[in-house]
C-alpha cells in the first residue's frame, strides 16, 4: 500500500481491538504508520500485537478506559515518548449504549464521557503536546446515526451528532496546519452486528440489511480503514471540517428505500 506522506508518521488509534479500530491499526501498519492502539481488554490487546508483530513493527498498546481523563493524557505522553513525535489521532473507541425514553442519567453520562467528551479531550492533549503548528491530522468516528433518527436511541445518536459538531468546531480552531475530520460509516459488519444476528449468521441477515444500503450489502471494517487512511494521508490535503459518508448509499436513500415497490410515473 502507498497512500501518500503516511510512511514514517505516527498516529494514536482508540479502540484499536476490534472491529473498525483493529482494521484502522492493520491499515495504518501496512502503510509504514507507527501506531499506538488503546482498548479496555488487556487479553484483546496482546493478541493484537501477537498477531501483527508487536513493536518490532512499530505497534504499542496500552490498556484503558477512555472515559478516563487522567488515561488520555498517558496515551498521548506514551505515543510522544515512544515516537518521539505526534502526527495523527484517530478517535474510534465510543460506547454502544442505546438507550431512549428509558435511559438513566448514568446511561447519559457515560455515554457522553465515553463518546464525544473523550474524543475532545484526546484531541486537547494530542494538540498541548504536539502543537498545532506542524502539519497533522485527526479522524473522528461518527455514524449515519448522528444524522437520523432511530427507535430507542436517544443516547447513541445525539452522541454520534455531538461528534459531528465537535468535528467542525476543531476543524475551525486547529486550521490551517492540523486537519479534522469524521467518517460516518452505514452499517459495518462487525462482532457488534453479528450479535444482533442471534447465531443465524451473515448468509441469513445482510439480504435483509443490505437492502439499507444502495450498495445492497453491510461495509466491511477494512473498507472504513481505507477511508481513515485516506483522510490522514497528504492526499486529503484539502479536505477539514468535513463528515464523510462510509455508508454504502445508506443517506443517499429515501423513503422508497430502493424503489422496489414505488410506482410512480416514469418509474418503469
Amino acid at each position: 500500500m502507498d497512500t501518500t506522506g503516511l510512511m514514517s508518521k505516527t498516529a494514536i488509534v482508540t479502540g484499536g481491538t476490534r472491529g473498525i479500530g483493529l482494521a484502522c491499526v492493520e491499515r495504518l501498519c501496512a502503510e509504514g504508520v507507527e501506531v499506538l492502539f488503546t482498548g479496555r481488554n488487556r487479553e484483546s490487546g496482546a493478541k493484537v500485537l501477537a498477531n501483527h508483530g508487536g513493536s518490532n513493527q512499530g505497534l504499542h498498546f496500552l490498556s484503558g478506559d477512555m472515559s478516563n481523563e487522567t488515561f488520555c493524557m498517558e496515551a498521548t505522553e506514551t505515543a510522544l515518548r515512544l515516537f518521539g513525535r505526534l502526527d495523527y489521532l484517530v478517535n474510534n473507541a465510543f460506547p454502544f449504549t442505546t438507550r431512549g425514553l428509558d435511559a438513566s442519567r448514568g446511561d447519559w453520562m457515560h455515554t457522553m464521557e465515553a463518546g464525544p467528551v473523550a474524543y475532545a479531550t484526546m484531541i486537547q492533549d494530542f494538540v498541548k503536546l504536539r502543537g498545532r503548528e506542524n502539519p497533522g491530522a485527526i479522524v473522528n468516528m461518527c455514524s449515519v446515526s448522528g444524522r437520523i433518527a432511530q427507535p430507542n436511541r436517544w443516547t447513541y445518536n445525539a452522541a454520534k451528532g455531538a461528534v459531528i459538531q465537535l468535528t467542525r468546531c476543531a476543524a475551525m480552531d486547529l486550521a490551517p496546519k492540523v486537519r479534522v475530520n469524521a467518517i460516518s460509516p452505514g452499517w459495518v459488519w462487525t462482532d457488534e452486528v453479528e450479535k444482533a444476528t442471534r447465531g443465524q449468521g451473515r448468509a441469513a441477515w445482510e439480504p435483509i440489511w443490505g437492502k439499507y444500503h444502495l450498495l445492497r450489502r453491510l461495509g466491511e471494517p477494512s473498507e472504513i480503514a481505507s477511508v481513515v487512511a485516506f483522510l490522514l494521508s497528504d492526499d486529503a490535503a484539502i479536505i477539514t471540517g468535513a463528515d464523510l459518508f462510509a455508508d454504502g448509499g445508506y443517506l443517499a436513500m429515501g423513503g422508497e428505500g430502493l424503489g422496489e415497490t414505488s410506482n410512480f410515473a416514469g418509474s418503469k
